[in-house]
């Protein structure tokens, strides 16, 4: 339908079309346009803002590990004799606040005998406050031993206390100490105390 006009006197009337808007119609309408973005920035601003504490934390996140350097002393509950030697350790965290694997070897030194003990300690953390953590851990041990010449091998279960001390709030650099007890499941069920401490460096 082409000419839909009406006639009028035999002629096309044509309807006056509606006047155009005014300039200042447009400005109107534009200035109250503005208003109405400003829902959709605000939340973005909240994003950006929420998402600065988050740049802070990825900042100062954990360590991959924590190594431990330091001396372990123990003293044998069958016959009183005691021996020394270093520790070395690395711990990480598979599940944050609820477990932290420790694997460490200590070489324990004393007269006419070398004792290896290697050992997997699965430990639970509290943290105490932002400078310091405890821990309490059992797993397994293998201790090698000579004597006079003569090798040993046996396996052993051992508990442990950690504590561990942060001096600066970033956990960079700290130190430990290490109660434990160890009972050998060979023939003579062996006890003996241990006590270890040192240095505490972390891995980033």
């Amino acid at each position: 339908m082409r000419n839909c006009l009406p006639i009028v006197n035999g002629r096309n009337a044509r309807v006056p079309s509606r006047p155009a808007a005014s300039a200042g119609t447009m400005v109107w309408r534009e200035s109250f346009a503005v208003p109405a973005r400003f829902p959709i920035s605000a939340p973005l601003l909240l994003l950006l803002a929420a998402s600065l504490p988050l740049s802070a934390q990825s900042a100062d996140k954990d360590p991959v590990a924590i190594l431990e350097l330091g001396a372990a002393a123990s003293r044998s509950l069958h016959d009183g004799t005691g021996s020394f030697g270093p520790d070395l350790a690395a711990e990480v965290t598979p599940i944050e606040n609820w477990l932290e694997l420790e694997a460490g070897v200590t070489p324990l030194f004393r007269s006419g005998s070398t004792e290896w003990d290697t050992d997997l300690l699965f430990k639970k953390p509290w943290t105490l406050s932002r400078k310091a953590e405890f821990m309490a851990g059992i797993g397994p041990e293998w201790e090698h031993t000579i004597l006079n010449g003569k090798s040993s091998n046996a396996l052993a279960g051992e508990a442990a206390l950690d504590f561990m001390f942060w001096p600066a709030r970033r956990h960079k650099y700290g130190w430990y100490l290490e109660p434990a007890w160890d009972y050998a499941f060979a023939h003579g069920h062996e006890q003996s105390l241990g006590i270890s401490g040192g240095l505490l460096i972390a891995i980033p």
